[in-house]
């Protein structure tokens, strides 16, 4: 699916969890229109001396629930149309889970591997410099996404603290730990991922099995793709296949996980930002291509890597029974209709992949008291919450005989509902 219309895509999916919840007309106006959209150009001087413009963007969804939250990416095909739909996927996200936030996503178009560690810098501080006036603890939170990290999320907390001449930590996540960052924030999402896995397996025809009986491929393994491999593969599960954008590697018997990280890891010396070893040659095993990996036979696939993956054009010929949206929106409508109607279960992602912004408001509580939890204390708030937001949503698809994404998006309506019609509405002003 074109980038154009991911927006279009992402906001029809409404409409069916809206003839369940039946909340008032006026919240589902708000949710069809982002609340502010601002597109910004970056100079910045390379490292030969030229001047280059960049353009990036910044999309607050809806703030009625709180101050808007979304992370930043990096990409050389990032469209405005891309961060409306993350935009409008992290209000569903603060909603579902419970969480006094909005939505909001930002991004730059750029390959951020054909810069230099100064050029990603002036870049990353350039960008908040011409949205600072947009931002804020209580406006705007930004965070990580695909292709930017802690360290990235640390130069724009000291940029925008120097713009407003304060320290002010609360206006990132997912920052270094030594400037406000949380314990427990890098791998939020993936551990978010799974808890979920781990709640479901309990009601599944996974219940009675054994974790090394489970064969689970993933596609992706940035921060989300890693961290919930590394779970995973602890717990026992055999993970058989897994990539990253250059393709990945199949072996039935099982991938050594911990062996993979260390190699990633040994990749990243002290000043770098992005792994120089690729998949393929971290792990012997039979290559595949990240369109053949999403047809492996398995028990478990878990897309972390982008949007878009499983359309109209793939979904019938995906075999695993189970699929876990560690990405966010890697199933299209169509894609999501053929799987449901071959009897897929589909975790969706406005639930399972909320672990990161669940550590992210913990993140920006802790900065706003000044006030540090242990790394314990922070896992044990986020498995709460985001096993409370699993079981209301396994209740609303059982209660309603609906599908797990159209009971997620269901929960997040009432809860956005509720907030619309606090401030009243026309049935209210008309009365």
């Amino acid at each position: 699916m074109a980038n154009h219309r991911i927006f279009e895509d992402a906001i029809s999916r409404l409409d069916s969890a809206a003839n369940i919840a039946k909340i008032d007309p006026e919240a589902l106006v708000k949710l069809k229109c982002p609340k502010s959209v601002l597109e910004v150009n970056i100079p910045v001087r390379m490292d030969d001396g030229a001047l280059k413009i960049f353009t990036g963007y910044r999309i607050r969804h809806d703030d009625t629930r709180g101050p808007t939250k979304g992370g930043i990416r990096y990409h050389p095909h990032l469209s405005v149309d891309e961060v409306k739909a993350l935009a409008f996927w992290m209000t569903f996200k603060s909603a579902v889970v419970g969480i006094p936030f909005g939505g909001s996503k930002g991004g730059i178009i750029v390959e951020p591997k054909s810069l230099s560690h100064l050029e990603l810098e002036r870049l990353s501080r350039g960008y908040i410099t011409q949205i600072a006036d947009f931002i804020g603890p209580n406006t705007d939170i930004s965070a990580p996404d695909i292709n930017t990290n802690e360290m990235i999320m640390g130069w724009m907390m000291t940029e925008y603290s120097k713009i407003v001449r304060q320290y002010t930590p609360g206006v990132i996540t997912g920052k270094p730990i030594p400037l406000g960052g949380s314990e427990g924030r890098k791998d939020a999402t993936g551990r978010g991922v799974y808890y979920c896995i781990k709640e479901y397996q309990k009601i599944s025809k996974l219940k009675n099995k054994d974790p090394k009986e489970i064969s689970v491929v993933i596609q992706g393994f940035g921060n989300v793709g890693e961290s919930v491999a590394k779970s995973l593969f602890n717990d026992g599960f055999k993970i058989v296949a897994i990539s990253d954008a250059q393709g990945g590697i199949y072996n039935k018997n099982g991938l050594n996980i911990e062996a993979m990280i260390k190699k990633k890891n040994r990749s990243l010396d002290s000043k770098s930002v992005y792994a120089s070893t690729c998949i393929k040659e971290m792990v012997s095993g039979d290559d595949v291509t990240n369109e053949e990996l999403l047809a492996l036979d398995a028990d478990i696939l878990i897309p972390a890597a982008k949007e878009n993956q499983i359309t109209e054009n793939n979904a019938n010929k995906i075999k695993a029974s189970l699929i876990v949206e560690a990405a966010n929106g890697p199933i299209t409508c169509a894609g999501d209709v053929i799987l449901n109607q071959a009897g897929k279960i589909i975790m969706p992602d406005i639930l399972v992949n909320a672990g990161g912004v669940i550590v992210s408001y913990l993140e920006w509580v802790q900065n706003r008291t000044g006030f540090y939890w242990s790394p314990k204390e922070v896992d044990e708030k986020l498995k709460y919450m985001m096993l409370l937001a699993f079981d209301k949503v396994i209740n609303t698809m059982n209660v309603n005989n609906t599908d797990m994404r159209t009971a997620a998006y269901t929960c997040a309506l009432f809860k956005f509902s509720e907030a619309v019609v606090a401030n009243g509405t026309q049935q209210y002003f008309h009365e």
